[in-house]
This record gives C-alpha cells, sequence and structure tokens, in this order.
C-alpha cells in the first residue's frame, strides 16, 4: 500500500494560528478530520504525519495525539510498523451519526421549549433573521456562525449540560467549516428552523422535539449525497 502527502486543495489550514492557539491537538484533530471528509486524505490510505506536521506547522506530537483522537473515533486504525490507516467511510457510519445526533438534539430542543421565555424565543428569531439574510446574500461563513449560535442557545436553555455535552461530541466528526460545501444546507437552516422556533413559541416540547430531529436527520440526508457526489462514500454503499 503507499502512502500520500497532504496534497494542497479545498481544506483551510493556517499554520501559525494553529500553531499558537490552545488544545492544539484538538484542532489537528478537526483539520484531518475535514481532510477526510473531503476526500484529501484518501480511504485505505496512510496519514503521513511528517506532511501533515509540515502544513500546519506544528511539530509531530500534536498529529500524533489528533490521530490517535480520531482512531478513538474509528476514522483511522493504527497498524504497527505502517502507522494510521483511513478508515473507509460508510453510508450506516453517516446515518447512525445523525440518527444519534437527532435523538440528542431532539430531546435538549424539547426541554428549551419549556424553559424559555417569550423575551428569549424573540432573540432566537432575531439570530434566525440575521441567518435568513446572510444566506440570502451567499455569505456562508456567517450562516454557519449565526447556525451555531441558534442551535448552542436552544441548546443551553435545555438545562442539560451533560445531554448538550453527549451531543457536542458527535457534532465534531463532521467540523462546522464544511458545511458550507454541501448543497441544501444554507436552504436547510433557514427553512428547517421555523418549525422549531414555531414550537419554541408555543412551548410544545413533542413539536420541538420532531421539529428539530428532522432538522438533523435532513442534514445527514445532504451530507449523505454530498459525499456521494465527491466519491468520499460510495453510493453503492448499502445503508
Amino acid at each position: 500500500m503507499t502512502e500520500h502527502p497532504l496534497p494542497l486543495g479545498s481544506v483551510r489550514a493556517s499554520g501559525p494560528r494553529l500553531g499558537s492557539a490552545r488544545q492544539l491537538s484538538e484542532r489537528v484533530a478537526a483539520y484531518l478530520r475535514e481532510a477526510i471528509m473531503v476526500g484529501e486524505l484518501p480511504a485505505s490510505e496512510f496519514v503521513r504525519m511528517e506532511h501533515v506536521a509540515a502544513r500546519l506547522g506544528v511539530s509531530a506530537t500534536p498529529v500524533r495525539e489528533a490521530l490517535m483522537i480520531l482512531q478513538g473515533e474509528g476514522a483511522v486504525r493504527w497498524e504497527p510498523r505502517r502507522g494510521f490507516r483511513v478508515v473507509p467511510l460508510t453510508r450506516r457510519d453517516v446515518d447512525d451519526l445523525f440518527g444519534v445526533q437527532a435523538h440528542v438534539a431532539g430531546e435538549l430542543a424539547a426541554r428549551a421549549a419549556a424553559a424559555l421565555s417569550a423575551g428569549e424565543v424573540a432573540r432566537l428569531r432575531a439570530v434566525q433573521d440575521e441567518l435568513t439574510a446572510a444566506a440570502d446574500l451567499g455569505e456562508l461563513d456567517r450562516v454557519a456562525e449565526l447556525n451555531h449560535e441558534l442551535h448552542r442557545s436552544i441548546n443551553r436553555a435545555a438545562d442539560s449540560p451533560r445531554l448538550a455535552a453527549m451531543l457536542n461530541l458527535f457534532v465534531h466528526y463532521v467540523p462546522r467549516t464544511y458545511y458550507g460545501q454541501v448543497a441544501g444546507w444554507a436552504e436547510a437552516t433557514t427553512d428547517d428552523h421555523v418549525p422549531v422556533l414555531a414550537a419554541l413559541a408555543e412551548s410544545d416540547p413533542a413539536a420541538a422535539r420532531e421539529a428539530m430531529a428532522e432538522h438533523i436527520r435532513h442534514i445527514g440526508r445532504l451530507l449523505t449525497n454530498h459525499l456521494e457526489r465527491t466519491g468520499a462514500l460510495p453510493a453503492s454503499d448499502p445503508a
């Protein structure tokens, strides 16, 4: 099996910023997750740590630590005397990831619906208005920022920090910056949030749970379609 250096491409990197940031291994892990998602680290190939370190302007230590994090997630596998090999992504992997996210995010939304005041819901609607305006202008980085703020606010309102922490673990499997490349994602962040906010305004936990869960499942379907189109996920892979 040949080894491939990390090629230059769509994955964004910043050596100085990464090199001076806290939690360096986590930042490198996020970079590698995205590289795997976009196919810059091909399935079944070995990751050359020295190339990753040079690309990001860091030492080998945080790269190794990042790969150990990804091994724990099942994204790479250590093979003695050979290194870390990228584990092929399957459709079942994506379905499982978003199925669990949908369940947890739905429960958090249900709890938030019983806790949010009218003023807090109004603030969420204002964030959504900004998000919609950014989507109309094609400002995808801003859409991602506001989408994160909206979901984070709902999760915090649920007052269930351990459940929210569990959700955060699953969300990290797909870097937030990656969603801007997925066709239909910006539209989903505008359209799917409408029934979620309506349920929160009505203080309806059941409706909030279902609306949020369907939103997450929708994002999962969009990501699956995107990965199939880019070749990162085989179209023939069984569910």
